[in-house]
C-alpha cells in the first residue's frame, strides 16, 4: 500500500483502492520523466533584447561510489593547485571550481550502504529504514518554478536506468534515461506529422485522464479525516499542476526543436565502457542546456557491477571503492575516480568555450559534482566530497569546513535555490542560506 493508499484507508467502510481511483488509466502514467512545457524557443530568446538577462542553470552529478577522499582534498584549505590526482585532472577549470569539506546531510543510516543515494538531493533523514518517506528533490523543486520556460523541465539521466536522484513533492523516485540515443532523439529530432498527430492525441487522452482522476478524488472529500482531507488535497494539487502542463506540452509539440550539427550518438551496451558512457550523456547535456531546452539537470554516475574499461584496472568497480586500505585497490581505484574527473574537466571546458551574452555558458551553469559517501569503503556519509563549479561564484579555493560536526549540505542547496530565483530561506535540513566559502 503505497502513501496516498494509506492515508485514505481509515476503516472497512471508507475504504478506497487505489484501482477505484485510478480505473480507466489503463497504462497512463502521471508521474511522467521529461515532460515537456511551454516556453520561449531558443530562436525567441536569442532574437531577444540585447540587454535580456541569460537564463540560469542548475546540473547535478552525483557518483554513488564515492571518492577516495585523499587523492581529492588537499592537506589545507586555501588556494586550489593540482596537489592531489582529481585536482590534477580538472587543473584547466580549478579558477572555476571550489571544493568544500566537512559537509553532509544529518542521519543519513538507512537500510544498506548506499541508501543515502536516494536522498542526495532532498536530505531526507534515515533512507530506507521504516517510516521513510522521502522528499521533494532539489532539481524537481527548482523545476516547478522555472520549468516552464523550456521545452523539457527537466532531466533525470544516469549512466544505468531506472533510478535518479529526482523525486517529486509526494516522494516518487523520477525515472531516468540512461540511452544517450534516446536522449538525443527527446530533444533534437523532429517527428512526422502524424507522430506528431500522435503525440498530440495522447497528450489530450493523458488530460482526459487526470480530469477524470481529479474528479474521483474530489467526491472522496466528504468521506475522508481532516487530516486526510489535507492529504488528499495536495494530491488534487499535483494532479492540477500535471493538468497545466500537459496543456502547455501541446503548444510545444507545434514547435519546431533547435538544430544542433552533431551527429546522433550510438549507444553503447557495454557496461564496463562506463566511463565512456558518462562522455556521451555529458555532451548531451552541454547540447541540452546550449540550445535552452532545459535549465535542470541531475546525472547519476553508476558503476556498479563493472570492470571499467581502462589500462591497469581488472577489478570490480564497486569491490575497489570498498578497498579496506588495500594500496593495490586503491591504485586501481585511483585510475577509474581519475577518468571520471577528467571527464568531468572536459564537461567544464566545453561549457566554458561556449559564449552567452557575454559570458560563458559554464558561468551561468551552477554544477554540483558530489557523492553521498564520503568513505565509501566504510559506507560513511559523513564530509562528502563536494565539487561546485561555474555559476557566477567566485572560485579557486578549498574550503574546510568542520569534519568533526558537519555544516549541513542543504545550507548548500538554499543557495543554489535562490540563485535559480527561488524566494526561500530553509531547504529539507538546513540550518542558514548558503556555506561559507560559495559567494557570488
Amino acid at each position: 500500500m503505497n502513501h496516498f493508499q494509506r492515508s485514505l484507508a481509515i476503516n472497512d467502510s471508507a475504504r478506497i483502492h487505489r484501482r477505484q481511483l485510478l480505473r480507466g488509466m489503463g497504462a497512463a502514467a502521471i508521474a511522467l520523466p521529461m515532460l515537456e512545457a511551454m516556453g520561449p524557443t531558443v530562436g525567441q530568446r536569442a532574437l531577444g533584447a540585447s540587454n535580456e538577462e541569460a537564463p540560469k542553470r542548475f546540473v547535478v552529478m552525483n557518483a554513488g561510489l564515492g571518492f577516495h577522499a585523499p587523492h581529492l582534498f588537499p592537506q589545507s584549505p586555501g588556494q586550489l593547485k593540482p596537489s592531489t590526482p582529481y585536482l590534477a585532472a580538472v587543473q584547466d577549470n580549478l579558477d572555476k571550481i571550489t571544493l568544500l569539506g566537512g559537509l553532509s546531510h544529518p542521519e543519513q543510516q538507512g537500510n544498506n550502504g548506499h541508501a543515502s543515494s536516494l536522498t542526495i538531493l532532498t536530505s531526507a533523514m534515515r533512507p530506507g529504514l521504516a517510516g521513510f518517506r522521502n522528499t521533494i528533490s532539489l532539481d524537481q523543486l527548482i523545476a516547478q518554478h522555472i520549468g516552464i520556460q523550456t521545452r523539457f523541465p527537466y532531466l533525470a539521466l544516469s549512466t544505468r536506468g531506472g533510478s535518479s536522484l529526482s523525486w517529486t513533492a509526494s516522494g516518487v523516485s523520477v525515472p531516468s534515461e540512461s540511452s544517450p540515443e534516446k536522449l538525443f532523439k527527446a530533444l533534437f529530432f523532429e517527428g512526422s506529422s502524424s507522430q506528431m498527430a500522435d503525440e498530440i492525441a495522447a497528450i489530450k487522452r493523458g488530460r482526459s485522464i487526470l480530469d477524470t482522476v481529479g474528479s474521483r478524488a474530489r467526491e472522496l472529500e466528504t468521506k475522508v479525516s481532516r487530516q486526510d482531507r489535507r492529504k488528499l488535497d495536495e494530491y488534487l494539487s499535483s494532479i492540477r499542476d500535471l493538468e497545466t502542463r500537459l496543456q502547455q506540452s501541446e503548444g510545444w509539440v507545434k514547435r519546431p526543436k533547435p538544430k544542433v550539427n552533431v551527429e546522433s550518438p550510438v549507444d553503447i551496451r557495454d557496461k564496463d565502457e562506463a566511463i565512456e558512457r558518462q562522455r556521451m550523456l555529458y555532451d548531451i547535456i552541454v547540447l541540452a542546456l546550449q540550445t535552452d531546452s532545459t535549465r535542470t539537470i541531475t546525472f547519476e554516475l553508476g558503476g556498479l557491477n563493472s570492470v571499467p574499461k581502462i589500462e591497469g584496472v581488472s577489478s570490480d568497480w564497486h569491490g575497489l571503492s570498498h578497498h579496506g586500505k588495500d594500496p593495490t585497490k586503491i591504485e586501481e581505484l585511483r585510475l577509474i575516480e581519475e577518468a571520471e574527473f577528467t571527464v568531468f574537466n572536459e564537461f567544464l571546458s566545453k561549457l566554458r568555450a561556449i559564449d552567452e551574452s557575454g559570458q560563458s555558458l559554464l558561468d551561468e551553469t551552477a554544477v554540483l559534482f558530489a557523492s553521498n559517501l564520503g568513505n565509501a569503503s566504510a559506507h560513511d556519509w559523513h564530509n562528502l566530497p563536494i565539487v561546485v563549479a561555474g555559476g557566477g561564484y567566485r572560485h579557486g579555493q578549498y574550503v574546510a569546513h568542520d569534519s568533526a560536526n558537519n555544516t549541513p549540505l542543504a545550507n548548500l542547496f538554499v543557495s543554489f535555490a535562490q540563485r535559480m530565483g527561488l524566494e526561500l530561506d530553509t531547504f529539507g535540513t538546513s540550518t542558514a542560506a548558503g556555506v561559507k566559502g560559495l559567494d557570488t
